[in-house]
């Protein structure tokens, strides 16, 4: 397999990446740039809309300064079905997030 890269001379030149073999390329500029376009990746936790309709429970914020015992919390199966579920949280009152399990 051949690649096409600028040498130290300048100028262009196939080379192979596994082996001393080089061919210089004369009197020709080659380029050829691609912008790619970037996949959309969907939110596997739901986005903007995850802590709608979520209901409250008795949990102590870790943050120090904030002291709340009330929060925000849901539950998704992110590993194996063997393995227990994971419980996110959101503090009600300083909206610090963390997750158990």
């Amino acid at each position: 397999m051949l690649l096409i890269g600028l040498g130290d001379d300048g100028c262009n030149r196939f080379y192979c990446p596994t082996c001393p073999y080089e061919f210089k390329i004369n009197g020709v500029l080659m380029y050829d740039r691609k912008k790619l376009a970037r996949k959309e990746v969907d939110d596997v936790l739901g986005g903007e809309g995850a802590w709608e309709n979520v209901d409250q429970t008795a949990a102590q914020c870790p943050i120090d300064s904030c002291g709340n015992n009330k929060a925000y919390f849901f539950q998704l199966q992110i590993r194996s079905a063997d393995e227990p579920m994971t419980t996110f949280y959101k503090c009600v009152k300083c909206s610090h997030q963390w997750r158990e399990n």
